[in-house]
């Protein structure tokens, strides 16, 4: 396994995950978005696999210069709703706090693929205690989001500076980290960084994982010391075209997850960032692998499909419907697990 993070074209030749006569399109593409495989992913990848799902995430392509006309550069509207550095205040009741841009994996889907990249910002001081501050004034903010970037390549000092900070504030209910890093780069999940987390208040860690070949016995030890902490893991993945979009794929992805003490959450439809048309399925190819997985693996394994409405209008579930309204016979009628149509008294809708 190399021991090093791979980041230029050159490093990706000469580990075999790119052909040489494509480095001078990679070269291009790396040029615009940042390009970073954990050792732990590299190991994953079959080179002689051209459909390979792990090298689909992380290895770039001259594709990704190609833009559509639907995709933007901020397509879930962070910049729109950011009043402070390092803060997203979306929905009401919830901030989204990224006090860094820096990612231990570059995923070639990415949303935030114009914005994080190994130069990217890290908050000063001064500017994490500007946007703490803005929580602080806000009442009416229940939940703190931390993410970025991947807020678990800060130091475990870092880290444990801002759980302190959040969980002082009295408005406060719950705090949630978003990372990639137990799956990508699970070494750095230590005891320090697990310490780091402690709090009053509820810490959740969401973890993203999108194939089951990434939840290797290192992901499965990273994860149990957060769980053994008493820290409740979720599942954050993405549904994408050559990666994960069939049955049995998701359902290997999830039960797996599940194993390893994480609860799938979301399953997030991809953005229309720029670039990333590739890995679009159809929401109608989206909804009909939801409706597949109903019934067929256990509650416990089966997150909400959501996507992101372009333009920064929040989230919304779009997994299929079950219910339709008759409403010439005052009934509604509810399609079962197996495609069969059910009358329901109009009066108990």
């Amino acid at each position: 396994m190399t021991e090093r993070t791979l980041r230029r074209a050159e490093e990706l030749v000469e580990a075999g995950l790119v052909p040489p006569k494509d480095a001078n399109a990679i070269a291009a593409v790396a040029e615009r978005f940042a390009i970073a495989i954990t050792p732990e992913m590299v190991s994953l990848i079959d080179p002689s696999d051209p459909d390979d799902p792990i090298a689909r995430q992380f290895v770039p392509s001259a594709a990704e210069l190609v833009t559509s006309p639907e995709e933007r550069p901020d397509p879930i509207g962070d910049r729109r709703f950011s009043p402070v550095k390092g803060i997203v205040h979306r929905y009401p009741d919830r901030v989204l706090l990224k006090p860094t841009h820096v990612c231990p994996v570059y995923c070639r889907f990415c949303f935030r693929r114009e914005q994080v990249g190994p130069e990217g910002e890290t908050l000063s001081d001064a500017e994490l205690a500007m946007a703490l501050d803005y929580i602080r004034a806000r009442a009416e903010i229940w939940e703190v989001i931390v993410t970025g970037g991947d807020p678990f390549l800060l130091s475990p000092r870092r880290i444990a500076a801002i759980t302190r900070a959040l969980d002082a504030i009295p408005h406060l209910g719950v705090l949630r980290f978003h990372t990639r890093v137990p799956i990508v780069a699970p070494g750095r999940v230590t005891s320090g960084l697990v310490a780091a987390l402690r709090a009053e208040k509820p810490v959740y860690v969401s973890v993203h994982a999108n194939h089951p070949r990434e939840l290797t016995p290192a992901a499965r030890t990273a994860c149990g010391r957060l769980a053994d902490a008493g820290i409740p893991l979720l599942g954050q993945s993405v549904l994408l075209r050559g990666v994960n979009d069939d049955v049995a794929t998701l359902t290997a992805l999830f039960r797996g997850l599940v194993a390893m003490r994480v609860r799938p959450y979301y399953l997030h439809h991809p953005d229309p960032a720029p670039g990333t048309a590739s890995f679009r399925p159809s929401l109608a190819e989206g909804q009909a692998l939801v409706r597949r997985l109903r019934g067929r693996i256990s509650g416990l394994c089966q997150p909400v499909y959501v996507l992101d409405v372009p333009g920064g209008h929040g989230k919304v579930p779009v997994g299929p419907s079950y219910v339709r309204t008759d409403t010439a016979r005052d009934r509604s009628v509810i399609e079962d697990i197996n495609g069969v149509e059910h009358d329901y008294p109009g009066g108990y809708c």
